[in-house]
Formats: structure tokens, C-alpha cells, sequence
């Protein structure tokens, strides 16, 4: 046999990793006692336990600690006992302490990259060449934001007790994300991992111990959900920080409502990987096979929906099948095998499940003619041609080796596709064309996007998400803020309003009699109800009247937001034009609004005329910052770039208080027009003609129709629709705190960033009421990877 013949002949044989290390370190361990409560070791309250198994085989690891109530307070207890003194520890103390772990970690990288193999099942090759590298990367990378958070964060300290849930499809990294930035923030921290895969969180715990952890800063607690649901609830966590479905997500969401508690939330995804027809097709199908395959489909940010052109359909799709043939399912444990079992039986149940119910719709389910291992929870990968859009394979987070299929005939189809989800985590992009990649990439509704790439991720690099799959960043700068607190200067507590059903007394006047109408998609409108409220002047007297709006009004207000594409499409420079021109305009009529003010609050000459000034100005800053504040360049240890790009959040809702009426509705709107939002302002319910004023002066000021509406009215129930509303897609409320609360509950349709003053409204005057903090709330960041080279 000659060599190129030896050559084709050629198989791969098993090459199994050790696991003695592993099953030594499992024997040596007393499970039973593995809760890490302020440094010590622990059993369970009652001494429950669980059982963890080996999803290869479906053979016992461990029966573990089953954390409960009592245990979780136990832990919040602990970190709350050492947050003083590592809080007020110095950045270099607490970098030393990060980079201690890191290192640790790599002196026994192979236990961890065995141990989350075996627990997990993802292969060997994964868990050893990039999941353990990542999480040690994460530690030594966020040593340097630690030292540097004095210079980079001003005015900022951390958040305090931080509450963090991961799952188990990265047990290892997930920590990694969560427990680094953390710890650098100078925040103490209760994690729990997901019941599936405690185990590297346990050794994890040991490299603390060694690695000069202080008793209580870090905490681990295995258990599931009551264990969870303990440190969503618990009084004494200041923020949580979970991944996971989108379905927990909202739980979490739900019972965080009106409770002040911090939120960072990453969730499921439904990404889609666009290829065009100049993409090199070789490289996509390599990058297609790591963007589903990778981890045995089980990520959220899988390339889970494949959307190829028209023209290359065909060719693409054979290469696809070609591949998926190759694929090797075994054992997670052999270095050459590319698809280990999934995590567990009910897992396989519901891959299974949903592509049942994917081909009852219409879809066709290809898998290749590959053996499976007599024992385990394997399944076969799977391609699902014929796949319409709503589909459930389409529609629904599988979360399991399945691809589904479908195809565009151009740009705008292609985009419009990989938008219709209600997800938007990531998103990958396939062309040899760069200036078409960059012209599509902006467009995509994801918090990542991959340019001819897939599944990168890097420490200085953000991740997250949009819409249902959720909101904050996890890596980066922005991941920092996460763990980060400032002190907004406060303004008065807001008290509800009411409604009085006592007759505002007639004021003398010679004047016409004047209707103030609602201002919706650039025109003013009569409200739906064709109700309007009296408003009173500061002696009672009846100053005019408005429309009442409804929730009838507030969907116009939001479909005209929605339909206005001039204000996002502008450039920063003519926003701030725009902004500059709206101050003039205001200036040119500041004796009116001074007077106005006046007549309404009560304020003395003086102090009218500096609150209308004061509004100027707060008008020109953000039109000076609407080209300043933005993104950012990252260069990953990689032959890449990523571009943290900043882009609006999308429809914001804006709910002002009656504190400084005027000021305090421009501080809101002007920071997210400045950066592109169209906006849905529901003004002062107690002087609202401030408000209705104004739009007169935004009607020539250049401003497109429909990037402000003003709907006036009352502010608990108007604020309710909003926060209901699913084309809302940010909301800002300042309200009482029983609004403020609802406001967050009632958001969970479909994930909208809220932000509220939890019942306070902020004294709008002082200088900290503006600037990068009302800036940062008005956009997403987008990451989008570029890579370059041969």
C-alpha cells in the first residue's frame, strides 16, 4: 500500500483523555458537604442532597448539597459580613487576588477540562482548547479593570451583595463571567450553579481558598430551584445576574419588580448565520458546523437558524450534508469527537420533541446515517429543510444539535428574516464582499454580531443580548458597569397622584379659549376618548385644559415612534444640529416658559428663569454629545477586531415627574433623541401644559414627525401601557413607587430595559442629573467581530 493510499484509508481511532486525575479528586470529596458558605464547607440545612450524573453514560458522579432557604441566607449572611472591608479593599489588592485565581486555575486546567466534560458531556477538545483557557482569561483580564477602576469608573463603587444563577451548558465560564467582573467591582458574591453541573464550581471554590480569597467573599451554593428563587427574593442581594431561559428570565424580572435590586439578564437565543452567495462556502460550512454543532447545539448563542441565498442554495446545502456526515458522536472524553451526548434525559426529550413538532409543520429532517453509543443521551445532528418562518424550529429555542433552513433572494429578505424572532443575542454573516458584512451587520436586531466567524468570545469584548434575550452586557467595559453603582442626586419622594373629582375654579381672562391636544407622529391630535382634565394654577385657579389620553393614543404614539426612520437613520451630526436648533427655538421663547412655570408651580421669577435656562443648556449639552459618546475599538488576543458600536435602544418610553416639570422632561428626552431613539413622552400629570407648549416649538425645529410624542394624562396608567406595550423597547419612569414597581412587572412581554427612580425623582438641576449616565440608558452596545488575515 502506497502512501496516498494509506492516506485515504485513514480513520481516526479513539484517543480517550484520562479521567483517573478526575475520579481521584471525585473519591477524595465528601459531597454531602459542598455547600462553600463563608469559607467553610457545609451540608445542607436537613442534609439534602442531589444527584449528578454522567451524561455519557448515565452513571452517578456525585450526590451533592441541595442548598435551601436557610443555606441561601446563610451565604447572603456571609458576603454581606465581609462586602466592608473587600469593598473598601484598594484595586491592587483585589487585582492581586484575580490574578491568584487565574493562575491557580491554569496550574489545573485538565481537572477542570476533565471535570466539565464528564459532567457536562460537551467534548474534550471544548471544554480543554476553549472553555477553560476563556474562564482564565476572564479572571486575569478583569485583574487589570480591578487596579484600574479608580481612573476608568469615577464616582463609582460596587454594587454590593451580588446574587448570580448560571446554567449548566458552560458551568465553568458562566462562573468565570459572572464571578470576575464582580470581584474587580469590589462586590461580594452568592452563586448558584445549575443542579445538571456542580461540579468544576466546587473546585472552583477550593482554587479560592487557596488562591486568598477572603472568608465570604465568594460564596458557592449547588441547588435548584428554591435555591435560586432564595437568592432572587432575599432582602439582602443588591443585584442579580442570571443566565439562562427566557421563561426564568421574566420570573426573575417579575419578582425583582419594584425591589431596587440591580438586573442583568442573558438569555436564549435564536441566532441566525446569513450566508451570500459571494461567501467562500468551504469556510461557511466550517463556520456553520462550530456556530450549531458546537457543544452539541446546546448554546444560547447557536447559529441555530441557517438563512442561505437563493442562488447557492443547493450547492451550500450538499456541502452541509457532506459535513454533518463526517461529524463524529462519541464518547465527550475522545479527543476526535465532535458531538458528546446532551446534558440529560429530559434534555434529549425535548430535542426530540421539537423536531417531531417541526416536521408535523412541514419541515423535512435530515440526519446523517451515523452510529449513536448503546448508552447515553446522544442525538444525531439534524438539518430541517422546507422550513417556514413560523415554524416552531424557526421560532423556538431548541437547545440541542438542530439546524433549520431557509432561504432570501436579497439584502432586505435576508435582513427581515433574521429579525423575525423575538430573540437577538447573535448573529453571524457570511461574505467575501466586507462593505456588504459591515452594511448588514448594523441592521441585525443582536447583540453580537460574527463576520465571516462564528462563536467568539473574548474578556474585553461585551456579550449580550436585545429583546427576550435579554439585557446588560457580560465582558468589557460595559460588562463592568454591571457591577458598578453611581449615586444619582435625589429629588423629592413622588407621591401618587389623584385625580380630583372637585371643579377647578374659572380664572378671568379675555383670552380665546384654547384646546391642548396630544402631539402624535408630528401633528396635534384629539385624544381617542375626546376627555380632557383641567390644570390648575399655583392659586388654583384653572390655567387650561388637556387631552386625556388613553391607551388607544399611546399605540398611535408608538406606532408614529415605530414608523419615523428619519431620526435613527440620521447621522450623529444632524441629530445635534437638530438638538441645537430645538434650544434656540426654546431660548427664543424662554420669557413664555419662565412666565408659564410661574403660573402653574408657583416658582418666583427668578427661579422659573433659571429652571427655563437650565433646560437650554441641558438641550445643548446632549446636542454637543450626540457625536461624542461613542464606541469603542477592541483588539482580542485573535486575528480580529470588534467594534463596539453604540445604537439606540429603539422606542423609549418617557414618564417625567412634577418635580422641575420642564427640565425634568427635557434631562429624559434630550439624552435619548441624542442618541437616535424616537420617544414616547407621557409628561407632569400636574402641569402637562408645560409640555404641550413645548411641542409647539418642536414643530419647527426641524424635528421628524414621530421622533417626540407627547401624550398627556394620567401617569400610573398611561406608564402601565407602556410598560406593556411589546414595540416599546426601553422605558423610563419616574413615578410613584407603587408605579414605578408595576412599571417592571408589567415589562416582562417582551424584556424591555426599564429604568426607574424606584419612587424618587432627581434634582434635575444638579450637574450629576446629566451626562454619560442618561447617555449609556439610551443605547445598546453592539460587538461586531471582524476578523482579518489569510
Amino acid at each position: 500500500m502506497n502512501i496516498l493510499e494509506r492516506y485515504h484509508a485513514m480513520e481516526y481511532g479513539p484517543a480517550p483523555e484520562a479521567r483517573n486525575e478526575a475520579d481521584a479528586w471525585l473519591a477524595a470529596r465528601d459531597f454531602s458537604k459542598a455547600l462553600f458558605i463563608g469559607g467553610d464547607w457545609k451540608a445542607a440545612t436537613g442534609g439534602k442532597t442531589f444527584e449528578t450524573s454522567d451524561p455519557a453514560s448515565g452513571k452517578l458522579l456525585a450526590k451533592v448539597s441541595d442548598a435551601g432557604a436557610a443555606d441561601i441566607d446563610a451565604a447572603v449572611s456571609a458576603a454581606a459580613k465581609a462586602l466592608p472591608k473587600w469593598s473598601a479593599s484598594s484595586g491592587y489588592s483585589r487585582a492581586k487576588v484575580l490574578y491568584a485565581i487565574g493562575r491557580s486555575m491554569q496550574r489545573h486546567q485538565r481537572l477542570f477540562a476533565v471535570l466539565e466534560s464528564i459532567d457536562n458531556g460537551k467534548p474534550i477538545r471544548e471544554s480543554r482548547d476553549i472553555d477553560v483557557p476563556l474562564a482564565i482569561r476572564h479572571f486575569i483580564h478583569h485583574a487589570g479593570w480591578a487596579q484600574a477602576l479608580d481612573r476608568d469608573f469615577p464616582g463609582h463603587k460596587g454594587v454590593g451583595v451580588v446574587g448570580q444563577i448560571i446554567p449548566w451548558n458552560f458551568p465553568l465560564l458562566m462562573l468565570a463571567w459572572k464571578i470576575a467582573p464582580a470581584l474587580a467591582a469590589g462586590c461580594t458574591i452568592v452563586l448558584k450553579p445549575a443542579e445538571f453541573t456542580p461540579l468544576t464550581a466546587i473546585l472552583f471554590a477550593e482554587i479560592c481558598e487557596r488562591s486568598g480569597v477572603p472568608k465570604g467573599v465568594v460564596n458557592i451554593v449547588q441547588g435548584g430551584p428554591e435555591a435560586g428563587a432564595a437568592i432572587v427574593n432575599h432582602p439582602g442581594v443588591q443585584k442579580i445576574a442570571f443566565t439562562g431561559s427566557s421563561e426564568v428570565g421574566k420570573i426573575i424580572r417579575k419578582a425583582t419588580a419594584g425591589s431596587g435590586k440591580k438586573l442583568s439578564l442573558e438569555l436564549g437565543g435564536k441566532s441566525a448565520f446569513v450566508v451570500f452567495e459571494d461567501a467562500d462556502l468551504d469556510s461557511a460550512v466550517e463556520g456553520l458546523v462550530d456556530g450549531i454543532w458546537f457543544n452539541q447545539g446546546q448554546v444560547c448563542c447557536a447559529g441555530s437558524r441557517l438563512l442561505v441565498q437563493e442562488g447557492i442554495a443547493d450547492a451550500f446545502i450538499a456541502k452541509v450534508k457532506t459535513r454533518m456526515s463526517r461529524l463524529r458522536v462519541g464518547s465527550p472524553l475522545d479527543k476526535n469527537t465532535d458531538i458528546g451526548p446532551l446534558v440529560d434525559l429530559t434534555q434529549l426529550d425535548r430535542v426530540k420533541g421539537l423536531v417531531a413538532e417541526g416536521a408535523k409543520q412541514g419541515a423535512v429532517c435530515w440526519q446523517p446515517d451515523v452510529a449513536l453509543p448503546s448508552s447515553g443521551y446522544y442525538h444525531l445532528p439534524t438539518l430541517a429543510t422546507g422550513v417556514s418562518p413560523a415554524n416552531i424550529l424557526a421560532q423556538e429555542e431548541v437547545f440541542g444539535p438542530v439546524l433549520a433552513t431557509m432561504t432570501f433572494r436579497n439584502t432586505e429578505e435576508a435582513v427581515e428574516l433574521a429579525n423575525n424572532t423575538r430573540y437577538g443575542l447573535a448573529a453571524s454573516v457570511w461574505s467575501e464582499n466586507v462593505n456588504l458584512a459591515l452594511h448588514v451587520a448594523p441592521q441585525l436586531k443582536a447583540g453580537v454580531v460574527w463576520v465571516n466567524g462564528t462563536n467568539m468570545f473574548d474578556a474585553a469584548c461585551g456579550f449580550g443580548g436585545y429583546r427576550e434575550s435579554g439585557f446588560g452586557r457580560e465582558g468589557g467595559r460595559e460588562g463592568m458597569f454591571e457591577y458598578l453603582s453611581a449615586k444619582l442626586p435625589l429629588g423629592p419622594v413622588i407621591k401618587p397622584a389623584t385625580a380630583s373629582a372637585q371643579p377647578v375654579e374659572q380664572a378671568e381672562s379675555d383670552a380665546i379659549d384654547r384646546t391642548a391636544k396630544l402631539f402624535i407622529g408630528g401633528k396635534q391630535v384629539r385624544p381617542d376618548g375626546n376627555y380632557s382634565i383641567a390644570v390648575a394654577t399655583a392659586k388654583g385657579k384653572l390655567a387650561g385644559e388637556v387631552g386625556l389620553g388613553s391607551r388607544k393614543d399611546i399605540r398611535d404614539a408608538v406606532s408614529a415612534a415605530r414608523a419615523c426612520k428619519a431620526w435613527p437613520e440620521a447621522t450623529a451630526y444632524n441629530r445635534a444640529q437638530v438638538l441645537y436648533y430645538l434650544a434656540e427655538n426654546l431660548s427664543g421663547r424662554a420669557d413664555e416658559f419662565a412666565a408659564r412655570l410661574t403660573q402653574l408651580v408657583g416658582a418666583t421669577a427668578k427661579a422659573a428663569r433659571e429652571e427655563v435656562e437650565l433646560s437650554i443648556e441641558r438641550l445643548f449639552l446632549y446636542a454637543g454629545l450626540a457625536d461624542k459618546f461613542e464606541g469603542r475599538v477592541h483588539q482580542p488576543p485573535a486575528r480580529a477586531v470588534t467594534l463596539a458600536l453604540h445604537e439606540p435602544v429603539g422606542v423609549v418610553g418617557i414618564v417625567a415627574s412634577d418635580n422641575a416639570p420642564l427640565l425634568g422632561l427635557i434631562s429624559l428626552v434630550a439624552p435619548a433623541l441624542a442618541m437616535g431613539n424616537t420617544v414616547v413622552a407621557v409628561p407632569s400629570e400636574k402641569y402637562p401644559l408645560l409640555a404641550t407648549d413645548l411641542y409647539q416649538v418642536i414643530e419647527y425645529s426641524d424635528v421628524p414627525a414621530g421622533a417626540i410624542n407627547i401624550v398627556t394624562g394620567r401617569t400610573a396608567e398611561l406608564a402601565g401601557v407602556l410598560a406593556k406595550h411589546d414595540d416599546v423597547d426601553g422605558l423610563w419612569v419616574f413615578a410613584d413607587v407603587e408605579t414605578c414597581a408595576k412599571a417592571e412587572a408589567d415589562s416582562v412581554g417582551n424584556l424591555k430595559r426599564v429604568w426607574t427612580g424606584n419612587g424618587r425623582s432627581l434634582d434635575w438641576a444638579s450637574i450629576e442629573a446629566a451626562g454619560d449616565a442618561f447617555l449609556r440608558r439610551a443605547v445598546e452596545v453592539k460587538n461586531v467581530w471582524v476578523p482579518y488575515g489569510d
